[in-house]
Formats: C-alpha cells, sequence, structure tokens
C-alpha cells in the first residue's frame, strides 16, 4: 500500500502557520512536502482593535504553551509577504523549504522583523545557506513567480493547511488532526 501524499500549505505573513510549523517535524510520522503560498488575507479580518489584541494575546499564549520562543511581533501584521513567499519558492527548488520557511518565520514571530524588507528575508536566507546573489536572481524569474501562482491555485482556501491525499485539515490543529487520519487509515 502506497503512503499518504501529505503536504503542509504556508503563508509567512500568518502566525497561525508559523505555530503549525514549529509542531508540524515532531507531530507527522512521516514527512510533509511544505508549499509556500500567498493567501489573500493570512491573517483573520477584526472588527475593532479590542479583537485584535485579543487575537494577538491568543497567539501569544499558543506559543508559550508549545513553549516556543516569546512573540515579538513586527511591526506590521500582516506583513507584505510577496517577496518573502517568492523566496520561500525559489528555496523550495533549491530543496531548502523547511529550513527557509522556519528561520523566515522565526526572524518574523520571535525577531519581529518586517519580512516585507528584503533584507531581513536576507538573513533567514543565510541562515539555511541559500546564497544572496542566486536567491535575488531566483526571486525574479517568471519560473518562480508561475511555482508560486501555481502553488495558490491549487491549495485550500485557508492556511495554515495540511491534506492527506485528498483530506483537508485546517487551522492551528491540522498536525493532530492530519495524525489521527494517518493512524486512522492504517
Amino acid at each position: 500500500m502506497a503512503e499518504p501524499e501529505r503536504r503542509f500549505y504556508f503563508d509567512l505573513a500568518s502566525p497561525e502557520c508559523w505555530l503549525v510549523a514549529e509542531r508540524i517535524l515532531h507531530t507527522l510520522p512521516q514527512p510533509c512536502e511544505w508549499v509556500p503560498v500567498h493567501v489573500a488575507d493570512p491573517v483573520p479580518a477584526f472588527r475593532c482593535a479590542e479583537e485584535s489584541d485579543i487575537w494577538r494575546l491568543e497567539v501569544e499564549r499558543r506559543a508559550r504553551a508549545l513553549d516556543l520562543q516569546a512573540v515579538r511581533w513586527p511591526p506590521e501584521v500582516p506583513f507584505d509577504s510577496g517577496f518573502a513567499m517568492r523566496c520561500a519558492t525559489y528555496a523550495r527548488g533549491a530543496g531548502k523549504t523547511v529550513a527557509f520557511a522556519l528561520a523566515a518565520f522565526r526572524q518574523a514571530y520571535c525577531a519581529g522583523r518586517d519580512l516585507g524588507e528584503p533584507d531581513n528575508v536576507m538573513v533567514a536566507a543565510a541562515a539555511c545557506e541559500l546564497h544572496p546573489r542566486a536567491l535575488l536572481k531566483g526571486v525574479e524569474l517568471r519560473s518562480t513567480a508561475e511555482a508560486l501562482e501555481a502553488a495558490t491555485a491549487s491549495a485550500p482556501a485557508t492556511v495554515p493547511a495540511i491534506t492527506v491525499d485528498d483530506a483537508v485539515f485546517t487551522g492551528e490543529e491540522a498536525p493532530e488532526l492530519a495524525l489521527a487520519a494517518l493512524a486512522h487509515a492504517r
């Protein structure tokens, strides 16, 4: 019997994707293919500043509960992740998606750096040994933009999302839901 196909869809502008990314490698028994996508609304819409504050406090609480580094928010949430997601797509082609994404998530949500600023993205690239000139050239390639567009078009409507064959699990509980589905399939 063939192993199920597993994918993790993420946008670096989503703190919930960061919380899933930090756990997925330890939760699922087999690796997932990490797929960068650029979603229109990577964070919930808020009616007022109080709702936004409550949401941020909940992300911080979850990070503490998961024993992650303390959250340091970037100046804007969500930030413009277009450049960072093209970099993640380029890293995917180089086989460094996981290392790049984790470094970039940590730059954004542990160091409080805006990934809309290319210099902050380059720090994440250096952490996973992506050459800066190659990365800057790679993100400008039409093929990189087309790969990101294709991944985004084929992704579930919301992120974070994990797919196991045709089943889709979204939200912060996605790793545990996917694990339960894999256990049930055996």
